[in-house]
């Protein structure tokens, strides 16, 4: 066995194999750029090297670097993690010649798997369904129009180095390819290293389903069971699970027998997974398709883990040791139900544009996971786990992929599963950058989720809108209402007892007008019982004046509740939505309706630049004329392109920026008349 392995990577990944390797007694070696010097990971780790600055090219993606660091701890092993040097094959060759291992599969079917383009050639060979396409190369933009228009629209167009969502884009007319194609080699030239494209038709209501391979070198190969990666939003899997509510278990045998079938034509070890797009339209599950195979260990994977008992990271590392698997196929079962939601720095309130800054406040539901080494550990505490490697005061760069956390929840049900999401989402806090904790809290409580009817389309399909919060119905908003009239209650009775007031000290108010939008609820507080517009409550909480978070008992259900002052009253955050409440006692409220309502100024006129980032392009000069909804600039923010577009029609009067530069968030770009 290894005696100290260095991890090639960052954040969440980097923790969950220092984690796991401290259990088995192998020493660990950090690396980290400027902006990861005061990170989770690296403290945790035996020892840290500074690799260089904050661009992962110039640290966590130069191998020499990665090397040098090896050799400099004595580290005989490298666990990549993923993303970054994870399936680059001369990275692998490089750590072979210096007789460093790689704890990872053989370079061959990182080679063979690693390359979109080859690796549905090598599918076809082993019999396995492909996706019709064009997998040559694409001489420019004209000839990737031509072939689109061949194919049939709508395609995909795909780096053929990419991942993670990276280097995509679909194109539903030839004014996408024309527009998209650059965009995509650009992405795949900066995040791979690599500007090949290919084009492939999109399969309309496609469901992402994928199987967990895990081989060692004396040639077993089993699958683990699938995992459903539907929900996604623009490629980037959001919502992960296992098993899939779709998959029976004739088609999980198909599956699995055909991406075992794959993985031993490459002679592959170590964990990989195979992505198949599967036909939502087609309820026998036979029309699925190869993807493609990531020759590495996956984000989700701790829900395989959770429902296989399995632990994928101890497992790649005992087989890069040279140990045989001493599971077999038959041993792999099925025990309940996982479901991962990512925390991005992202605000699905703002068009989920990327949002960095420093975590103000970071409290997740539970305390961080760590590998106790038993099966049910895999699945936290209670059924909640918590993979992140971040902290409080922390900040989230620009730099790097915006995954905050993974929250990982595990039932006896896959309903019992979605409610623990629910529950512990009421109650993870974090404050300082945008987030979409409420987002993915209203995707676990929507009846198209809870039926297990999903594809890839699902947040395009149910919020062509944009998220504005999850929706409440009445009975949660009168629950509201009773817990901000507690709230209220306690402030107002705090403030009674402040020194140096004149007179007898009054009660405090024990009625309340809440405002909840547009709708009044009155709620009367006193010792004996709380009423929400005449009817009772049973309420049971506790709380104090200036706390952030509180936990009330409403009519026999639990409810997680963020509490935050406001100018008018509270802002509670709770069951996936925001909600600002004005709160007056109920003798004042009347007189309320003579405020004037202030309205905001009109910014259309003005291309502001929606998240720190940087300008790629710009489109338009001085004295240009533009029409609404065209592209006038390309903001590039964690390795992602954004185009901005124009609000309106006229003529650019002024610009304020220059392509190349670096920008805030809210500056202006340009300025129409």
């Amino acid at each position: 066995m290894f005696k100290k392995i260095l991890i090639a990577n960052r954040g969440e990944i980097a923790c969950r194999v220092i984690k796991t390797a401290r259990r088995m007694g192998i020493q660990t070696v950090a690396v980290y750029s400027d902006a990861d010097a005061r990170a989770p990971f690296v403290q945790m780790a035996d020892e840290a090297v500074h690799i260089g600055p904050a661009p992962a090219a110039q640290s966590y993606l130069i191998a020499d670097k990665i090397i040098a660091a090896c050799k400099q701890t004595g580290a005989d092993a490298v666990h990549p993690g993923y993303g970054f040097l994870s399936e680059r094959t001369s990275f692998a060759e490089s750590l072979a010649a210096e007789g460093i291992e790689f704890i990872g599969p053989p370079v061959g079917a990182i080679a063979a798997m690693g390359d979109k383009i080859e690796s549905k050639k090598l599918a076809k060979a082993a019999g396995v369904n492909v996706v019709p396409g064009f997998v040559g190369e694409i001489e420019d933009t004209e000839h990737a129009v031509r072939i689109s228009n061949e194919i049939g629209y709508p395609v995909m167009m795909k780096a053929s180095a990419g991942g993670g969502g990276k280097g995509m884009r679909l194109a539903y007319d030839e004014k996408d390819v024309r527009e998209g194609f650059e965009a995509t080699k650009r992405e795949g030239l900066n995040s791979f290293g690599d500007d090949r494209v290919f084009i492939e038709k999109f399969i309309l209501n496609p469901r992402h389903i994928e199987i967990q391979i895990l081989g060692d070198k004396h040639g077993n190969i089993l699958y683990l069971n699938e995992r459903e990666c539907s929900i996604q939003r623009r490629h980037q899997k959001v919502v992960e699970e296992a098993p899939s509510p779709f998959v029976t278990p004739k088609m999980r045998k198909a599956m699995g027998e055909q991406c075992v079938a794959l993985s031993r034509a490459v002679g592959y070890y170590s964990a990989g997974t195979v992505e198949l797009i599967v036909s939502g339209a087609d309820p026998t599950g036979e029309s699925f398709y190869f993807l493609e195979m990531n020759t590495r260990l996956q984000v989700e994977h701790p829900v395989t883990e959770a429902i296989t008992g399995i632990d994928l990271v101890e497992q790649m590392i005992r087989v890069a040791a040279g140990e045989k698997l001493e599971i077999t196929q038959d041993d792999v079962k099925i025990d309940g139900w996982a479901i991962e939601n990512r925390v991005y720095a992202e605000d699905p309130y703002r068009g989920f544009l990327p949002s960095t800054g420093r975590l103000v406040r970071y409290q997740p539901p539970v305390e961080g996971w760590t590998d106790d080494g038993a099966a049910n550990g895999r699945r936290g505490i209670d059924g909640v786990r918590v993979d992140d490697g971040v902290y409080e005061g922390g900040e989230v760069s620009m730099f790097y992929d915006p995954m905050i956390a993974k929250l990982v929840t595990w039932g006896a049900t896959r309903d019992e599963a979605a409610d623990k999401q629910v529950a512990a989402l009421d109650t993870f806090e974090i404050e300082g950058l945008g987030h979409n904790i409420d987002f993915v809290s209203a995707i676990m409580q929507h009846p198209r989720f809870r039926s297990g009817e999903l594809t890839t389309g699902f947040i395009a399909e149910e919020y062509p809108e944009g998220f504005h919060g999850a929706a409440a119905s009445d009975e949660t908003l009168e629950k509201i209402a009773a817990v901000a009239g507690f709230i209220a209650t306690a402030r107002a009775d705090r403030a009674r007892r402040v020194d140096g007031q004149l007179g007898v000290p009054l009660d405090p108010p024990g009625e309340w007008t809440i405002t909840i939008g547009k709708t009044p609820f009155e709620v009367v507080i006193d010792e004996d019982e709380v009423l929400v517009n005449g009817r009772a409550v049973e309420l049971a909480m506790e709380y104090t004046p200036g706390e952030h978070l509180v936990t009330a008992e409403v009519d026999g259900e639990m409810l997680g509740l963020k509490v935050a002052p406001s100018r008018s009253g509270l802002t509670i955050t709770t069951r996936g939505a925001i909600h600002k409440l004005g709160v007056l006692p109920t003798r004042l409220a009347p007189l309320s309706q003579h405020m004037i309502e202030k309205i905001a100024p009109d910014l259309s006129r003005f291309l502001i630049c929606p998240m720190p980032g940087l300008l790629v392009s710009l489109n338009v000069a001085e004295g240009d004329k533009v029409e609404a909804g065209q592209p006038l600039a390309v903001i590039e923010a964690m390795k992602m392109e954004n185009i901005l577009r124009a609000e309106k029609s006229g003529t650019v009067k002024a610009i304020n920026a220059t392509a190349g530069q670096s920008l805030a968030v809210d500056a202006v770009i340009l300025e129409l008349e």
